[in-house]
């Protein structure tokens, strides 16, 4: 029997993977975990975010990424900047990879029977017509707009992918939590 204050077990497990983990993949994790908290979700979903390089580790995401979050009412503050993990494959559902050059990296780490796992983010916003988010980190405060809008647009894609196939039984998992939590 569940206690009925404890969290459920996490239904899928998504990391956001850029170069340093520092402006896409944390901007990417923010605006999911905001979208999967509107979606009523949140709780069914564990996200993390890492970098394929090891730049920046322990470091916060950079100043421009956390400022078009905040201005988006998400926080960014709890996040610190880590290298993909070899674990990290066999643990994720889903590793998203903010562009080809940063896929091609997981690809070639990642232990064949993983490699399903493996995606571009912008694949779940076909409509963009895109394939890479990209780096705004040379750039100015226009690149970390633009990176938001395109983050956002594949978190809507990502989302309704996962209302469809891994949490399709909701409902049914809602009705079990509700049962297990009036159960003593």
């Amino acid at each position: 029997m569940k206690d009925k204050d404890q969290a459920p077990e996490p239904v899928v497990k998504i990391l956001f993977v850029c170069l340093g983990n520092i402006c896409r993949s944390p901007l990417a994790q923010g605006v999911f975990e905001k979208q999967a908290e509107t979606a009523s979700v949140l709780e069914l979903i564990h996200i993390d975010s890492a970098g394929t390089h090891a730049y920046h580790i322990g470091e916060l995401p950079d100043p421009r990424s956390m400022s078009i979050a905040s201005t988006n009412n998400i926080d960014l503050s709890s996040q610190r900047a880590r290298k993909v993990h070899e674990t990290d494959f066999e643990t994720f559902d889903y590793i998203l990879a903010m562009d080809q050059d940063n896929y091609a990296n997981l690809y070639a780490d990642c232990p064949e029977q993983y490699r399903e796992r493996l995606h571009l983010f912008l694949n779940f916003a076909p409509h963009l017509d895109l394939k890479d988010v990209p780096d705004p980190y040379y750039g100015g405060n226009f690149g970390f707009e633009r990176v938001y809008d395109l983050v956002f647009e594949a978190s809507e894609g990502l989302i309704k992918t996962l209302l469809e196939n891994e949490l399709a039984d909701l409902e049914s998992l809602q009705a079990d939590s509700v049962t297990d939590s009036n159960s003593d």
